[in-house]
């Protein structure tokens, strides 16, 4: 056998490589150019979307609340100017929904309820008037308490110059009440201390001493509340607006011409609050004399568009009324029902 080779087997070869220092190099700089990848991916825009914190969740800049416009949401200062909602106060409730409000025409939004005509609001002139906030001293749902006497009406004609009634249902009202011819028309629901009640119709005025709450039935009206030989009773009385009513018609006083005019409301179911004829300046209120005309002294407007107000604020105009002194005339139209 040849000599044993057992001492090359046992020894380790030769260890040069790791008897030299490493060869650092090329590793270090793949793990700084690694690095510097690292850093220039987490620097790029974006870069924090997927990385587990949400988008926009940065404290750079912290959202302004800018007040809203009326009829807005409120809006968000935003960089990429996205509307968000405004900061939540409680549970979340739905935005109620605007629903529009039908076109009453005059006044208190009921004109179309009445026969066509041409009409506008109160509301749409600019201001708006509540319930009866164009009434005088008799108001709306208001109930007053004063005695009912007695006096011959005769055709039922009166102060207001209706001329004769169709029924004799009518009524002179107080003097303080009257107030210069504004209770001309109304109508008035009247209860006695019994029971017994009936409505009428403002066609005259009662003179002093005639106390305020006091109304001057005719003797057919007294009758329908108690016995004419009491001849006088305690009563209450309320403003009525009547669910039957004809179409109102307009008169021009006698004498009445293109330069001086008078003009007169019959047949309102409300009272009415004021009268306007159109001119070249616009609408002109009118003063309401005593005797229950509006008048028009230089003529303005006479013979043109007129405009009547009740006292809900409710507007009619009327075309087509022509000069014609002492002539009832159809205005075709009807104050609302209140």
């Amino acid at each position: 056998m040849g000599p044993r080779t057992t001492t090359q087997h046992g020894t380790p070869p030769p260890r040069r490589r790791h008897g030299r220092k490493p060869d650092l190099g090329v590793p270090l700089v793949l793990g700084t150019l690694a690095l510097l990848g690292c850093l220039l991916l987490a620097f790029l825009p974006g870069s924090g979307n997927g990385s587990g914190h949400p988008a926009g969740d940065s404290a750079a800049v912290a959202p302004v609340t800018v007040p809203p416009l009326t009829g807005s949401p409120a809006m968000t200062a935003d960089p990429t100017n996205v509307p968000t909602k405004p900061p939540s106060t409680g549970p979340s409730t739905p935005s109620p929904t605007a629903t529009p409000t039908p076109s009453t025409g005059p006044g208190p939004r009921r004109t179309s309820a009445a026969p066509p005509a041409a009409a506008e609001s109160v509301a749409a002139a600019g201001s708006v008037a509540s319930t009866g906030s164009l009434a005088g001293r008799i108001k709306p749902e208001v109930g007053y308490r004063g005695v009912a006497t007695a006096y011959d009406a005769a055709d039922g004609n009166g102060a207001c110059l209706y001329g004769p009634a169709p029924d004799l249902m009518v009524a002179a009202m107080n003097h303080t009440d009257y107030e210069s011819a504004r209770a001309c028309g109304a109508y008035v629901r009247i209860r006695a201390a019994g029971g017994a009640s009936l409505t009428v119709r403002i066609v005259n005025e009662c003179p002093l001493p005639c106390a305020p709450g006091q109304l001057d039935l005719s003797r057919q009206a007294f009758a329908e509340l108690a016995d004419p030989e009491v001849g006088r009773i305690p009563i209450t009385w309320e403003l009525l607006s009547p669910a039957t009513a004809g179409p109102m018609s307009l008169r021009y006083k006698t004498g009445s011409s293109p330069h001086w005019c008078a003009v007169q409301v019959i047949g309102h179911r409300n009272p009415v609050a004021a009268l306007e004829f159109r001119t070249a300046g616009g609408w002109r209120r009118l003063p309401r004399s005593a005797y229950n005309y509006f008048l028009s002294p230089g003529g303005s407007g006479c013979g043109g568009s007129i405009r009547i107000t009740d006292i809900y604020g409710q507007r009619l105009v009327v075309d087509g009324i022509a000069v014609k002194p002492d002539v009832v005339q159809p205005a075709r139209v009807q104050f609302a029902r209140h």
